[in-house]
């Protein structure tokens, strides 16, 4: 855990009681290991792990055949939306991105979606906020990735997501927690959400 973590924890401690610093605390120990052990996948399949963010502390991270790819270590998660794209076919990555969906512009996402080509993995990971700017237009777009979630998504809830251009139904590989402050792992927001498994590699 680096020292940026310790002060968001210090921080949090004037907001939160000392059984919600500890949670958050925790999951920073977890983060700070980069990646989980792989999973054995069949072939023709990749391996991957996604880890939400926590509060507004714990960035979070996005793991494929067991390397991060983005995550605080590699200096590329941030508030909002979290998103990676792979070459379907070959597991080759294609780009990351983050986008503020609370007080940065939801235009950058959009241009990002309507550029995803088909045979495409894309994975997302929510951190903080990631719906205030969140338009019809750009839920429809993640929507047709095999999102089923993201019409729900709302303020400060949790989602981790992995689809794909192409794809002829919902996604298998959704999380999704309310923010509700009678359920809420972290007062203001909920717990972080883990999602791992093996994606087939897109076949024409």
């Amino acid at each position: 855990m680096n020292q940026m973590d310790v002060m968001g924890v210090m921080d949090l401690m004037d907001v939160m009681d000392v059984t919600d610093v500890m949670g958050v605390y925790r999951a920073l120990s977890s983060a700070a290991r980069l990646c989980p052990n792989g999973m054995a996948c069949p072939d023709n399949h990749f391996s991957f792990s996604i880890q939400s963010g926590a509060a507004n502390v714990v960035a979070p991270k996005i793991c494929l055949q067991n390397k991060m790819v983005l995550g605080t270590a590699v200096r590329n998660a941030g508030v909002g939306i979290n998103v990676v794209i792979l070459n379907g076919k070959t597991g080759e990555l294609i780009k990351t991105g983050n986008f503020d969906m609370y007080a940065g512009d939801v235009n950058p996402l959009i241009e990002l979606l309507k550029s995803i080509e088909t045979g495409s993995v894309v994975m997302m990971a929510s951190y903080d906020e990631p719906a205030s700017k969140l338009t019809d237009e750009a839920r429809k777009l993640i929507a047709e990735l095999g999102s089923s979630k993201v019409q729900a998504l709302g303020f400060r809830d949790n989602w981790v997501f992995v689809g794909g251009k192409g794809a002829a139904m919902d996604s298998g590989f959704e999380k999704y927690k309310k923010n509700d402050r009678a359920s809420n792992k972290y007062e203001d927001w909920p717990e972080i959400l883990e999602l791992k498994g093996c994606i087939p590699r897109f076949m024409e």
